[in-house]
């Protein structure tokens, strides 16, 4: 994977000129989680990819998922392939708490494996970035937000009490891959509500992130830890 990133700068650029125009965006991310899900039965052999530790704390229902799971391996594969920018880790990352073979090493070999090229890349850690970036907040400003996470109705009224401005629209408690189809539906039913879906699903984000975006033309973002970083000032 040889391109040149997109900068922080730039990203939000783009989200601003897709809100600006209507237009769909989506932005998902790759991680050590995504590239485990990805690994399964094509890079790495099942039993490998279980008895690695986040594997086993989503079998405890940690991650929002439970493994194996062939399905949404494929699921994130195709929202990758289709997503307007792509965040992946650069190498010899220190941001993400994982062991270095997690990281862009194995995201390398599970894109070659699938034939992924992405249209645009910036950093993985881009959504904690944005987090803290008074500008991506003033983008935010009057448009109308969705938000997808385990305790969304929680995650509204912290963003709407720190942010000036800023309205969460439209909320949906999402916890579990069960509800990926429920989740999309509810969303494109509900387009007229929101201009803007921030999800923090886990690996599940990557596919509703995209899908969402493609099915109801609204700007999507994989939003990740940054909830966590906003609601309690930390990514954990």
């Amino acid at each position: 994977m040889d391109r040149t990133q997109l900068t922080q700068a730039q990203v939000l650029q783009r989200i601003a000129h897709a809100l600006k125009t209507k237009s769909p965006l989506s932005l998902v991310r790759v991680g050590d989680g995504e590239n485990l899900v990805l690994a399964q039965q094509t890079v790495w052999p099942i039993d490998a990819v279980l008895k690695e530790p986040w594997a086993v704390k989503a079998n405890e229902g940690k991650k929002g998922l439970r493994l194996p799971n062939l399905p949404l391996r494929d699921a994130v594969a195709e929202s990758i392939r289709k997503a307007d920018i792509v965040g992946i880790l650069p190498f010899g990352d220190r941001t993400i708490h994982a062991p270095d073979y997690l990281k862009r090493k194995l995201t390398d070999r599970v894109f070659r494996h699938f034939r992924i090229v992405p249209k645009a890349v910036c950093h993985a850690c881009v959504n904690r970035m944005l987090a803290t970036d008074p500008m991506f907040w003033k983008t935010l400003a009057g448009k109308r937000i969705a938000v997808v996470t385990h305790h969304a109705d929680a995650a509204k009224r912290v963003i709407e009490n720190r942010f000036r401005g800023i309205r969460v629209t439209l909320t949906y408690p999402f916890s579990d891959y069960s509800q990926m189809e429920q989740a999309l539906k509810f969303l494109s039913d509900n387009r007229n509500l929101y201009d803007i879906a921030l999800f923090s699903c886990g690996v599940n984000a990557v596919v509703l992130a995209q899908r969402t975006a493609e099915q109801t033309g609204k700007v999507a973002l994989d939003f990740g830890k940054a909830l966590h970083i906003i609601t309690k000032g930390r990514p954990n």
